[in-house]
């Protein structure tokens, strides 16, 4: 399913070793129009144990952070009056499962915070 060819805000999530970011897309333009990372400063400044802990781990993120750009993001979307977005499911069942893992609070974040995530139903995490 092309999610760009529907008329739905698209939340799509970037991630890396280091860092997981949230991204909201207009349907129209396709422009971001909000944005959560766990790089921000007041949500990087919570976890300086991550970068200095050892023995080394290979991601820099955990779940609870992943909750907290998910709380963050849904607060933005909120002022913006979006109460509603849709997930590329295709996109997010492709990740390896360890991630798929370390994302789901992210969608519950959100749901809890009031808006409406589509496709997220649909996750499975077996």
């Amino acid at each position: 399913m092309n999610l760009m060819s529907t008329n739905h805000h698209v939340l799509r999530l970037v991630l890396s070793c280091r860092k997981i970011t949230a991204q909201v897309t207009s349907p129209n333009t396709s422009s971001i129009i909000a944005m959560a990372s766990s790089s921000e400063q007041d949500l990087a400044s919570r976890y300086p144990t991550h970068l200095n802990r050892f023995p080394r781990s290979q991601l820099f993120w955990d779940a609870k952070l992943a909750s907290s750009v998910g709380h963050k993001l849904a607060l933005r979307l909120l002022d913006l009056a979006v109460t509603a977005v849709h997930v590329d499911v295709a996109e997010e069942l492709s990740r390896p499962p360890h991630l798929r893992f370390r994302v789901w609070p992210l969608f519950v974040s959100v749901k809890r915070a009031g808006v409406v995530v589509h496709g997220a139903d649909k996750l499975v995490f077996a």
